[in-house]
């Protein structure tokens, strides 16, 4: 089965990607997750994503186009990045899930995929 591990990460983790004192460990246990990842032959795909601020939200409303600079929804964590994996089942997924770095200071959601559209 394939599911989305989404990296829920706070503003001091984003903080943590640029602080000079803080980027070498923030990089390095997303280096060894992605490489644990990759090595087990489960990582479809992955993307870390920008800050939240550099998000640009779409709405269409009445047939009229809405954007909004920024994330829409104001929360404590915003979403920092997206892998997808293949494994047998949501147990192992959650195994996955509780070795990402976000799980640490963030959160982590694991959701199933959905199969393929004809």
């Amino acid at each position: 089965m394939q599911y989305a591990i989404l990296a829920m990460e706070s503003p001091r983790d984003y903080d943590a990607r640029t602080d000079p004192a803080a980027s070498p460990e923030y990089w390095a246990s997303w280096a060894a997750y992605v490489s644990a990842l990759r090595e087990s032959g489960v990582m479809g795909a992955g993307a870390a994503l920008q800050p939240p601020e550099t998000a640009t939200t779409i709405r269409l409303r009445g047939g009229t186009r809405e954007v909004q600079d920024g994330p829409f929804a104001d929360t404590k964590e915003h979403l920092g990045g997206v892998f997808l994996i293949e494994v047998a089942d949501l147990d192992e997924a959650m195994r996955w899930a509780a070795r990402c770095p976000a799980a640490v200071h963030g959160s982590v959601e694991v959701r199933p995929v959905l199969p393929a559209m004809a």
